[in-house]
């Protein structure tokens, strides 16, 4: 069965941090771009940070820059977003995308809780 799966979310203090990991079964992630993106109550979702499949190269939103950082594991099968200086505004569900473009290929995590409040 393909599934992507997020964790590692949860409450934390303004200022502390989190490690999200989004792992793969079904499929391998190494073939595919990997995209982190959350979503705050009553706001869309916004993309946070992407890993590509071919060099590992990153990209992040202006809003995180410096403060989160994406990776690979591919021998796990996983992908992790380090969050550390984490803010209130960073509060959302966070999701994973698994990104092919051919052969053709698109899946989602069922997301994880982010809080960050004191």
């Amino acid at each position: 069965q393909v599934q992507l799966e997020e964790s590692g979310g949860g409450l934390v203090q303004p200022g502390g941090s989190l490690r999200l990991s989004c792992a793969a079964s079904g499929f391998p992630l190494d073939y595919y771009a990997i995209g982190w993106f959350r979503q705050a109550p009553g706001k869309k979702r916004e993309g946070v940070s992407c890993i590509s499949s071919r060099d590992s190269s990153t990209n992040y939103a202006d809003s995180v820059k410096g403060r989160f950082t994406i990776s690979r594991d591919n021998a796990k099968n996983t992908v992790y977003l380090q969050m550390n200086s984490l803010k209130p505004e960073d509060t959302a569900v966070y999701y994973c995308n698994a990104h092919r473009i051919w052969p053709s290929g698109d899946y989602w995590g069922q997301g994880t809780q982010v809080t960050v409040s004191s």
